[in-house]
């Protein structure tokens, strides 16, 4: 009974760090944002505004957060509210709020490399061990989109399930919030 528990616990632990590598893998490291990808993300953000009604209070759809992060690319921010009937798959609701998500090579619907071409493939990303590049071709392992999802009367959770699988319902919100080095470990608000 003993050795079936340490089994079980290594088993969950060993998934848990699979699921950790697999979604650092969405996003590998790049730190100097090119004048080449900001007019392109620009376009990207001003239709986003127009797609969905921005929402700095309460919102009666799924609120939509945008973070890049130590990025600091603008691009890629975002805050909006779109309007949803009942429970929408994740991408349904970055689709209607006209975020562009860029998956990675092993999982291209589930996970987020790139969210409004941030970062491009030539911007540099600084980490702890020096400087990367995203390739989205899931082998990041020190910076990704991390995705995460607050019931409409509770605090910010990890996603257990990816943008092709996770349901939203009105008076939820989700972050794709990018993360170097696991900082920042949690969304701000």
């Amino acid at each position: 009974m003993t050795l079936t528990k340490i089994r079980t616990a290594a088993a969950s632990s060993i998934a848990a760090a699979g699921l950790l590598l697999t979604l650092a893998a969405c996003s590998t490291p790049a730190a100097n944002q090119p004048s080449s990808s900001a007019p392109a993300s620009s376009s990207s953000a001003s239709s986003s505004a127009s797609a969905a009604s921005t929402s700095a209070g309460p919102c009666a759809g799924v609120k939509v957060i945008v973070d890049s992060g130590a990025l600091k690319q603008a691009a890629a921010d975002t805050s909006t509210c779109v309007s949803v009937d009942g429970p929408t798959v994740a991408s349904d609701v970055l689709g209607k709020a006209d975020v562009k998500i860029e998956g990675t090579a092993k999982y291209p619907t589930s996970f987020a490399c790139r969210v409004n071409g941030v970062p491009a493939a030539d911007f540099d990303i600084k980490h702890k061990g020096g400087t990367t590049r995203e390739a989205c071709d899931d082998k990041n392992t020190v910076s990704y989109w991390a995705l995460w999802v607050k019931p409409a009367a509770g605090t910010w959770a990890y996603a257990q399930e990816g943008l092709d699988s996770l349901k939203l319902s009105p008076g939820e919100s989700l972050e794709l919030l990018y993360t170097v080095d696991n900082e920042p470990a949690a969304p701000a608000s």
